[in-house]
C-alpha cells in the first residue's frame, strides 16, 4: 500500500486529489494540509511514501515544507512530488533542487497522476526527457553555478553515468549503452548519489546540469 500525503491550501483540490486516488487499491490518503507548516509535522507523524505538495500556500510555502522534509532523516522515505498550474517555471526549479523528486502539473490525466505516485513511491525521478529536462537546463544557463567540488570524486564511470541520469536513461538504459549489467549500471548511480550527497535521481539531473556536465538540449 503507498501511504499518501495531500498538501493544497485550497480544500475543493484536496478532496478531487483524494477521491481520485482512493478508488485505488494499492493507494492510500494518509492525511491532508492546507500549508507547509502543516505538511512537515504530518509528514512526520505519518510518515507517507509520497506527499503531493502544492507550492504557493499560506504560512508555509511549498518550497521550504520541501526543504525541510528532506532535511529530516526521519522523513528520507517521503518523496516530495510538486504539484503546480504552470509547468515548470522558477519556483518548481527551486523546490527540485530543495529535494523534491519531480512535479506534475494539475491538470494532467488522472491515469498520468496515478502512474506518477506509483512512481514517485519507488523512488524514481518525475522528470519528463522531453521537456522537464530542457527547462531545467534553461533555468541552469541562466543562474550559471560553479561546478560541486564534489563532482571531482567521481570516477569516470559515474561520471558517465551521472550525464546518461541527466539525459533521462533509466538504469536499463544505461547498461545496453555503456555495455555493463543493470545491475552494474544500478551500483554507479548508487554510489554517485552518495558521493554527491544527492538525495535521489531528481537532485542528480540537477547536479548535472548546475556543473556543465551535461548542457541542456536546444530542441
Amino acid at each position: 500500500m503507498i501511504r499518501v500525503l495531500i498538501v493544497d491550501d485550497q480544500a475543493l483540490i484536496r478532496g478531487g486529489f483524494r477521491a481520485l486516488l482512493e478508488i485505488e487499491d494499492d493507494l492510500e490518503v494518509v492525511a491532508e494540509a492546507a500549508n507547509g507548516e502543516q505538511a512537515v509535522a504530518l509528514a512526520v507523524e505519518h510518515r507517507p511514501d509520497v506527499a503531493l505538495v502544492d507550492i504557493q500556500m499560506p504560512v508555509m510555502d511549498g518550497i521550504e515544507a520541501t526543504r525541510l522534509i528532506a532535511a529530516d532523516e526521519r522523513l528520507s522515505g517521503v518523496h516530495v512530488v510538486i504539484l503546480t498550474n504552470y509547468g515548470l517555471d522558477e519556483y518548481v526549479f527551486n523546490a527540485l533542487r530543495a529535494g523534491a523528486c519531480g512535479f506534475m502539473v494539475k491538470d494532467t490525466e488522472p491515469a498520468d497522476l496515478l502512474q506518477g505516485v506509483r512512481v514517485a513511491a519507488r523512488g524514481d525521478a518525475l522528470l519528463s526527457p522531453a521537456i522537464t529536462r530542457r527547462l531545467i537546463g534553461e533555468y541552469v544557463t541562466r543562474r550559471p553555478a560553479p561546478a560541486p567540488e564534489a563532482l571531482g570524486v567521481l570516477t569516470n564511470r559515474e561520471r558517465e553515468v551521472t550525464a546518461l541520469v541527466a539525459r533521462g536513461l533509466s538504469n536499463d538504459e544505461i547498461a545496453a549503452q555503456m555495455v555493463i549489467s543493470p545491475t552494474t549500471a544500478k551500483t554507479h548511480v548508487s554510489r554517485a548519489l552518495t558521493k554527491l550527497g544527492a538525495r535521489d535521481r531528481a537532485q542528480l539531473v540537477v547536479l548535472a546540469y548546475e556543473s556543465g556536465l551535461v548542457t541542456p538540449r536546444r530542441t
